[in-house]
């Protein structure tokens, strides 16, 4: 495979892909570079909710609707980890921009800013992230394990969780439902 940096791509899993982390997922590539790959899978909701992230972080009096935020498993590396993908606005302590509409946190101001209905306009709270070292995404791209495209952000901040699979496969005008789970069929 070429030298493509898949920076702010989406990483769409092929339906033969049956990988308990990854089938059906979208992940937002948010690093990709020789030595390796970041990325948060945006389709993966949790049982927690942002509520309980602030309890466990002693975070008091939160806003309400903060609170009720889903919070995602981004991915089985440091699942105990937050990071935070937004819309860029506010300067957290830790913090990498994507691009010009994407940034990704992973500091405790952005989470209290948030709380106080003071953070980014749009936010997905992961629970963890994708990894791959050196030359292992490629491989898995070069066995039609997962699609990729450029990303959109209205896919990760707008369109509903359960549609974010086909919304992501669609922008390749690709219909998921219509591929073979084997390899080689039609």
């Amino acid at each position: 495979m070429d030298n493509t940096n898949l920076t702010n791509h989406f990483l769409i899993a092929m339906p033969s892909l049956e990988d308990g982390n990854f089938s059906q997922s979208v992940t937002y590539i948010c690093e990709h570079d020789t030595n390796g790959t970041l990325g948060i899978t945006i389709n993966r909701p949790s049982d927690i909710i942002l509520g309980e992230v602030f309890d466990q972080l002693g975070i008091t009096n939160p806003a309400e609707e903060s609170s009720e935020q889903t919070v995602y498993i981004g991915g089985p590396v440091h699942q105990d980890r937050g990071f935070i993908l937004h819309s860029p606005n506010g300067h957290w302590d830790s913090s990498l921009q994507i691009t010009d509409e994407i940034s990704l946190t992973t500091s405790k101001d952005i989470i209290e800013a948030i709380a106080n209905n003071q953070g980014p306009a749009h936010t997905l709270i992961a629970l963890g992230y994708a990894g791959w070292g050196p030359g292992q995404l490629e491989y898995e791209l070069s066995v039609n394990a997962w699609l990729s495209c450029p990303a959109n952000k209205d896919i990760i901040f707008n369109t509903p969780v359960e549609t974010r699979w086909q919304q992501a496969a669609q922008l390749l005008g690709i219909d998921l439902q219509l591929l073979s789970h084997d390899a080689g069929h039609a």
